[in-house]
């Protein structure tokens, strides 16, 4: 039987200054897969992409990946000096070495290959996460690592982020790691969804998108079938720091809308 797995996480737990970030986080992720981390801002889901990565150790647990893998990763924020003399396609080569076809035809894939010789300060936010996801993608990754990659954006460019995300899933085969902040929504093509707020408090399937009157009236628009809201049975609650509260006796698991911890 083949081994589908790209990354595999046992019983990661971190924390800093004293303070717990992750605890006891189990994870995994196929080839071809999209999971998506979703949770509060503070949850710990940039921490556990640094753990993946390797950027970070944790003080317990264990991270496997499948020898010789190739990542792209597109952070969430990258600075750049204003006054620094920096096109796109100097910007897409800083790191890895690619003659101009390789980047003409990454940023094509991404929509943006008429930005080429744009100067980096004259282009937008949205123009810039197609820049990095096509900067990712000059790798030939077998696993694409995206960190909160619609921050910054409209509602109408995060829906074609989204889908252009999709598409590269299904044209490259590659497995895709994303991380949101957002409790409610998550887009349908995700295959997975982990709801973290320092530890997992729920995994799986994102639901149908809800034809509910008070999901419309929530996100302000007509239904969307490519974003689904995303419940889930909690056993516990979290109180404003994110720790875990007993439910109080006698109530049994509550039903949540969201991602929320």
């Amino acid at each position: 039987m083949t081994d589908e797995r790209l990354v595999e996480a046992e019983g990661i737990s971190l924390s800093i200054r004293g303070y717990d970030i992750l605890n006891d986080i189990a994870l995994r992720l196929n080839t071809g897969e999209i999971v998506t981390l979703i949770g509060p801002n503070g949850a710990g889901k940039t921490s556990l992409v640094r753990v993946v990565l390797g950027l970070q150790r944790p003080d317990a647990g264990s991270i496997w990946m499948r020898p010789g893998i190739r990542i792209g990763y597109v952070p969430q924020r990258l600075v750049i000096d204003d006054t620094l003399p920096l096109t796109v396609a100097r910007l897409m080569t800083v790191s890895q070495p690619a003659d101009r076809r390789q980047v003409v035809s990454a940023l094509a894939e991404t929509g943006a290959e008429h930005l080429v010789d744009r100067p980096i300060q004259r282009i937008s936010g949205g123009e810039m996460q197609r820049v990095m996801l096509a900067r990712a993608l000059l790798r030939a990754p077998d696993l694409l690592v995206l960190d909160e990659p619609v921050q910054g954006i409209d509602f109408a460019g995060q829906h074609e982020l989204y889908e252009l995300i999709g598409q590269i899933r299904t044209r490259r085969g590659c497995g895709t790691l994303m991380v949101s902040h957002d409790l409610h929504l998550v887009m349908a093509a995700t295959d997975r969804v982990i709801c973290l707020n320092h530890h997992v408090c729920c995994s799986g399937h994102p639901e149908q998108v809800s034809r509910d009157p008070a999901y419309q009236h929530l996100f302000g628009r007509e239904r969307d079938p490519q974003v689904a809201v995303y419940h889930h049975q909690h056993d516990h609650r979290h109180d404003l720091h994110g720790d875990v509260v007993a439910p109080k006796r006698g109530t049994g698991a509550g039903r949540s809308t969201g991602a929320g911890g």
